[in-house]
Formats: structure tokens, sequence, C-alpha cells
């Protein structure tokens, strides 16, 4: 494969992709997110992703806990917690997330396998990305969805996903998002030092924002939560990889512009400061 020179994602690239939203808005107008995961342990993975997307402006937001035990977020009450079936059964426009916190049980596979078989654009991370890594059956579902996908692997999950390892990941990072990109047929965003977006169709795009802030637990539930709330606001899952990466980075820079971090940057931080800076790029001249 002839790799491809990325395009640098800067905010101009972005410019026109959401607007400011109309004074006669309704929560039915920014679509749902349906979060599925957080096994007994890990419920804070699947909330963190659910809170990311209430927080970047979906309408509404469920998080559907393997850990039934459960019921309610109680820092973030406008969060509706619910068993996982519920959350895979959503009316679009809509996206569901499918790996904060899942674990490895049989009822985490079949959550996946039953979101690869649905229609609604669909985000794999974390878990989800281990269960189909070992799984062929799960991996035909994903080569034949006609629905929009996305895989968010860091080196470690590309390398399980490519029969790697991560230093051969790092090595050839342009190569192996497209790689993956083309033996799924999907969307990839490889996580790492300037993130790399690749599409099934070719288009591979590079992030241009970010710092070692991001190395810390739940940057990656957090971003999966953003570009899924972008995907229900309108924005396709292609566009919403590169703005919700793009956006991701860019408010950690902020927080560290500010004194927030590198080191102690955390991911609920992160996604407060996506908000606002969300906010501040659609608001009206």
């Amino acid at each position: 494969m002839t790799a491809a020179v990325p395009i640098d994602i800067r905010p101009d690239t972005l410019l026109g992709w959401l607007e400011a939203r109309p004074a006669d808005s309704h929560k039915g107008d920014f679509g749902s997110v349906g979060v599925v995961g957080g096994a007994p342990g890990m419920a804070g993975a699947a909330l963190l992703a659910a809170r990311a997307a209430l927080w970047l402006g979906a309408g509404r937001v469920y998080a559907g806990l393997l850990d039934g035990r459960i019921a309610l977020d109680p820092m973030v009450p406008e969060l509706m917690v619910v068993a996982p079936e519920r959350a895979l059964d959503l009316a679009p426009p809509a996206c569901l997330v499918l790996g904060p916190g899942l674990g490895h049980s049989g009822t985490a596979r079949q959550c996946l396998a039953d979101a690869l078989r649905g229609a609604l654009p669909l985000l794999v991370d974390a878990d989800g990305l281990n269960l189909l890594a070992k799984d062929a059956e799960l991996q035909a579902l994903l080569r034949q969805r006609q629905a929009p996908s996305l895989l968010t692997p860091h080196p470690g999950e590309a390398g399980r996903l490519l029969g790697l390892d991560s230093q051969a990941v790092q090595t050839d990072r342009i190569d192996c998002a497209q790689r993956l990109a083309e033996r799924f047929g999907c969307n990839i965003v490889l996580k790492g030092a300037s993130s790399l977006i690749a599409t099934p169709a070719g288009g591979l795009w590079r992030n241009t924002t970010g710092n070692p802030g991001l190395a810390s637990a739940g940057m990656g539930d957090v971003l999966a939560g953003m570009i899924a709330a972008l995907v229900a606001q309108g924005l396709s899952l292609a566009q919403a990889a590169v703005y919700g990466v793009h956006l991701h980075g860019a408010a950690a820079d902020r927080l560290v512009a500010d004194g927030a971090g590198p080191v102690g940057l955390t991911a609920s931080e992160v996604a407060r400061a996506a908000r606002e800076l969300l906010n501040e790029r659609l608001k009206p001249a």
C-alpha cells in the first residue's frame, strides 16, 4: 500500500462543520448517544464516556451499564442509566459507543455482536477492540456492516487487530492506520501523539493538538463520548472523528496553558474544557 500524505487538522479545517443552535431548538434536535460498557469494577469508564457525550451536546445520553447495581450517576443525574439492551435500542439520529469498561464476558460479546448487527453509527473502543481482535465472527460482522463504523485503538490495541506488536505500529503509524481501515472497511482513529484518522475510502488526517497530559486514565473514554455526541448532532462519523480528536487535544492544550497540567490532568477536566471551547467556536461572530 502506498502511504498517503495526511491532511493536518487545524481550526480552519473545521470551519462550517457545525453551526450555532437556532433559538427554537429542543433536545430532540441533537440526537441520542448510547454508551455500553461498565462491567463490575469498571463503571467509571462508561460514565466518563457518557458524561462527555452529554457535555458535548447530545440531546439524550443513555449509559447502558453491565453492572446492574448502579442505577444513577449522582454527579451527573441528567444521564439515563439503563440496561445495555436499552442503550442499544435507540431511534435515530443516534450513535452507539461500545467498549469503555465492557470487559470480556459472554454478555459483553453479545452486546458487541448486537451493535454490529444494528443500523446505527457505531464507535468501538477499549474492551470492544480487544473482543474484536480475537473473534473472527465479530470481525466478519464489522466488515459486513452497512452503517458507518469507527475503531479508536491505541497502538497496543491496533497491534492486536493487525497481529503486530505496539512497537511495529509506532514505527509506521500511517501504514497501520490505512491497513486497519482497509481490513475492516471502517473509519479508524489511531490514537497517540499526532493521532491519525483514516477512512476506508483513503482519507487521512493528522491531529495537531494535544500534549503529554493526555497520557492519563479515561482520556480515550472521554474522546469516544465526544465523537459520538458530534455524530448525534449531525456530523458524519468520519467528520466527528476529525473534529473530536482535534477538539480533545485543544481542550488539553488550553488546560495546560492555564496551569492545570500536564502532570495530573484528568479526563473529566478535558471533557468540560472541550465543552467550553466548542461553545466559543460556535458563538456567532
